[in-house]
């Protein structure tokens, strides 16, 4: 029992209270056999985000309390005044005679005056109550949402690259972007709303029964037509809501990858077969929003019709029994005031729905148990790697137990020049990224200078290692923003340094602007030379202990290539390189060549040593030289 009431105690302590009574009420109103979206588990998540800003939080609880305390008041006025107005006696309550200053009311038109001024006051006092309680729930939402995009953005940038190649680029946009900001609606539009909404309609209720109990029955009485009415248009939204968001991941989805594809998509004139995709994704969103749109046309005259059949019940029953025009007035008034939220609240409920089904979603991403743990005080961070690489019974695969990369084993020596050569799919390309630690092997390990890089910290070892690869990335931006990465610790003369020691300096200064000329999202208005030969200074720039170049002279003019090889000589010097190329030729003076073919390491030696041997390299060397036929190697 104490345990009970501890555990209790700390959800009061901690603002989950209300929230608690919240979620089980709206789990009360939705009988469905689905599963229950409102896991509290699931809000104290969110509620995570909000300890933070728990002092906007209250605030805005007791704000929604002071409304719903607020909301019966001006009809009750509004009652003493017309009272008054017809002679009618008036039993001025204490309360209004002290906020009156103890004014003599006993004169009808002096009691007017009075009650109007104060009203005129107190509205003004109610209008500013709300514009506060509006504007730090939006605060509080848009605060909510930074701080988990930030989280989500972060956790993205973490992910091992599994992830992406499993995942849609379009999807996690929408978890980081879309999903996000549905979660703001559950704090501007949903729970502390409800939680305001619920209020206003107890007190106001409470207030009813106070003032005369049968009128307020007997004004109720459509009352069951209202909740049938708000059960199904929640349902039928909520599907369509639900229907509305996979359209919307799926038209990012689809959107972002066609657009980044477009030189293919209209390469092969496909255009005309993927707008009809787009157009069936497309009419999908419609039909789910238009759904949507059909239950809102429905519910709202449903609510006109339930709030004309109350109205008229009571002025049946007040004109059979009273004649009170004050409490016809004031009980019209607080009927609206049930109504009024009532119209909403059954959206709101699905707005809250929605944000938790978003907040489910992008939990999913926060969760994602593939990623780069966080460094630790532990991790091995050199000031300066000697470069030395040891591949020892290395089993690796992308999916399942498809291994790739099949017992590899292989050294190469602090300074060394190694060469990866292969058909393609042999697994060259797999073996740079395992040692980048882009991926995670299955079996056996990687050491650099002898420790095993799982023991790294994982920026000091992609520090010590640069890559230049085939297919260069550049963002949008100036060349100088490209080459550095916005990294504020290398200077523009850097820069310049390392653009002549390559010698690309002259070409640069050629372009517009020179290292100021504006690059176009992924370099296209740059050739693939061009591109190439920033993507060395880049690597130059960071003065890696080990160098990967992965075909980085393929596919480009001679020019490129001649400018491109001399930058190559500047870069491999002194340090561990290891290289992929399509051609044979540039490969002969490594000082070890490594023959892979279907995952695993078939021949190891230089150049002269595996043409003796008459093997795989041996073929390869006579098909590439012999007949003149192009291969990837």
């Amino acid at each position: 029992m104490l345990v009970f009431k501890k555990n209790w105690l700390s959800i009061f302590k901690s603002g989950e209270l209300i929230v608690c009574l919240v979620v089980t009420f709206v789990q009360t109103m939705q009988k469905t056999k689905t599963k229950k979206i409102f896991e509290f588990s699931l809000f104290r998540r969110i509620f995570q985000f909000v300890k933070p800003y728990s002092t906007k939080f209250y605030g805005s609880i007791l704000l929604a309390i002071i409304m719903a305390v607020f909301a019966p008041i001006r009809p009750y006025l509004i009652q003493l005044t017309i009272d008054s107005a017809s002679g009618k006696s008036v039993h001025v309550p204490a309360w209004l005679k002290a906020v009156l200053f103890n004014t003599d009311l006993t004169d009808a038109t002096k009691f007017i005056i009075a009650v109007t001024i104060f009203q005129v006051i107190f509205l003004f006092i109610e209008t500013s109550v709300r514009f506060v309680f509006s504007f730090i729930t939006s605060w509080m939402g848009q605060s909510v949402v930074r701080d988990m995009r930030i989280a989500v953005f972060e956790k993205v940038l973490g992910l091992n690259l599994s992830q992406f190649d499993k995942t849609p680029i379009g999807t996690l946009t929408t978890r980081t972007i879309n999903d996000i900001e549905s979660i703001n609606d559950i704090f501007s539009d949903g729970l502390i709303p409800i939680i305001a909404d619920l209020l206003t309609i107890i007190i106001t209720l409470g207030t009813m029964f106070w003032m005369d109990w049968r009128l307020t029955l007997i004004s109720l009485v459509p009352f069951p037509i209202m909740i049938v009415a708000t059960y199904y248009f929640k349902e039928s939204v909520n599907k369509s809501f639900i229907r509305v968001r996979n359209a919307v991941a799926a038209l990012n989805a689809f959107v972002q990858e066609h657009i980044t594809g477009m030189q293919v998509v209209q390469a092969f004139s496909a255009e005309d077969r993927e707008f009809d995709k787009f157009k069936k994704i497309n009419t999908e969103h419609r039909n789910a929003n238009i759904n949507a749109i059909f239950a809102y046309s429905v519910f709202f005259p449903v609510v006109e019709v339930v709030l004309a059949l109350s109205t008229g019940l009571l002025v049946w029953w007040i004109a059979g029994k009273t004649l009170d025009a004050g409490l016809l007035v004031a009980f019209i008034l607080y009927l609206n005031q049930i109504f009024r939220p009532l119209r909403v609240i059954a959206d709101k409920f699905n707005v809250l729905q929605m944000g938790m089904i978003a907040a489910e979603r992008v939990f999913v991403v926060l969760d994602n148990p593939d990623f780069s743990p966080a460094p630790t005080s532990n991790d091995y961070k050199p000031e300066m790697m000697q470069g030395a690489i040891e591949f020892d019974h290395v089993w690796f695969a992308y999916s399942d137990e498809n291994y790739v990369l099949k017992d590899i084993s292989f050294t190469v020596k602090a300074g060394e020049t190694v060469a990866l050569v292969g058909h393609t799919g042999s697994g060259k390309t797999s073996i740079i990224s395992l040692l980048n630690k882009l991926y995670h092997i299955q079996k056996g390990s990687i050491l650099v200078d002898g420790v095993n890089i799982n023991s790294y910290d994982l920026n000091a070892l992609r520090k010590g290692i640069g890559v230049v690869l085939q297919d260069v990335f550049l963002f949008s931006g100036s060349i100088l923003d490209n080459i550095t990465l916005r990294n504020p610790e290398i200077q523009p003369e850097q820069v310049i340094e390392a653009a002549k020691m390559i010698g690309v300096h002259d070409f640069i200064m050629q372009l517009p602007n020179g290292y100021n000329y504006h690059v176009m999202e992924r370099g296209n208005t740059l050739s693939l030379g061009q591109r190439q030969i920033l993507s060395f200074i880049r690597a130059l720039l960071y003065n890696p202990a080990i160098l990967i170049l992965d075909e980085a002279t393929s596919s480009i003019d001679t020019e490129s290539e001649l400018m491109i090889e001399k930058a190559t000589d500047t870069l491999i010097s002194g340090r561990t390189s290891i290289i992929i190329a399509h051609r044979l030729s540039t490969i002969r003076k490594a000082d070890k060549i490594l023959v892979l073919d279907k995952g695993e390491l078939k021949e190891v030696g230089n150049h002269e040593s595996l043409l003796a041997l008459g093997g795989l390299y041996a073929k390869l060397h006579e098909m590439q030289f012999e007949k003149k036929t192009p291969i990837t190697v």
